[in-house]
């Protein structure tokens, strides 16, 4: 039995998350921008907190409501976010600003409220989805890549300075999933590139737009590997979901491994004799 704090449950992997978690008698603590998800649980095992992501002042309010209501939280799930498509040449530095408070400070202010409490507990575990993008990022969605690489950089290093106290720290990399990721709930696109994108910005813009409700990723499939994470003895620090996810880190790694020996002289060269 866990205690759960999720972001984002309107929808998406949150939403499917929040089911698998009550389904199985678990207490979740969600938050929604506004409405009510569509979620069954039993009295007293759901509770909805309004936060909107980009309020810098109400996501550490909102923490410290959430473990003033449960009194300890087992599990913190960062899942709120959305992303943003287009030439990294034609984002506005609002679009960018706005992105980056959603889909990195705003998880960042989170942990840091939470710590204190995780601390006192001496045992908890945090779940930061990234997505794909941030380990294997590609043309046309560069900044939302940059977002989610920083949200990867923060969470291997916060795994190493809270392992100590008994606080698991997991990123998780989401290839595509069959969501409403790719509606305007959730995605954002900066304005169009000149034609000289054609080639690189344009074709992922068009496979996007292909991919959109075919996605191979099964939500509900995914919920259930982060609950196989949050059960295991010693959890991955970080975890692919999706063939296509380990399909694109797979050919990353074989790419860098390969510049890396090429370029192996060079870098060796440049210690001090």
């Amino acid at each position: 039995m866990k205690t759960w704090l999720i972001t984002g449950v309107s929808r998406g992997l949150g939403l499917a998350l929040a089911q698998a978690a009550l389904a199985r008698g678990d207490t979740v603590i969600g938050t929604v921008r506004a409405g009510t998800p569509d979620l069954a649980a039993a009295p007293g095992a759901l509770h909805l907190l309004t936060l909107d992501m980009a309020d810098a002042q109400a996501v550490p309010a909102a923490i410290d409501q959430a473990f003033a209501l449960a009194g300890a939280i087992d599990v913190i799930v960062n899942n709120a976010g959305y992303g943003l498509l287009g030439a990294i040449e034609t984002a506005t530095d609002e679009e960018v600003a706005r992105l980056f408070e959603v889909d990195f400070f705003a998880p960042f202010r989170l942990i840091r409220t939470a710590l204190p409490h995780l601390r006192a507990q001496g045992r908890g575990h945090i779940i930061n989805v990234t997505s794909i993008a941030g380990r294997a990022p590609g043309a046309g969605s560069g900044l939302y890549a940059a977002a989610k690489f920083a949200l990867e950089g923060l969470s291997a290093s916060l795994a190493q300075e809270v392992a100590p106290i008994g606080v698991h720290v997991t990123a998780v990399a989401p290839g595509a999933f069959r969501t409403d990721f790719l509606s305007g709930h959730s995605i954002r696109k900066s304005s169009a590139a000149a034609g000289d994108y054609d080639a690189s910005v344009g074709k992922a813009a068009q496979a996007f737009d292909g991919m959109a409700g075919r996605q191979l990723g099964d939500p509900a499939r995914a919920a259930e590997a982060i609950l196989a994470v949050v059960d295991a003895e010693t959890p991955p620090r970080q975890l692919l979901l999706g063939s296509d996810a380990l399909r694109r880190a797979r050919e990353r790694l074989d790419v860098q491994i390969a510049e890396m020996d090429a370029w192996d002289a060079v870098t060796r060269a440049t210690d001090h004799a």
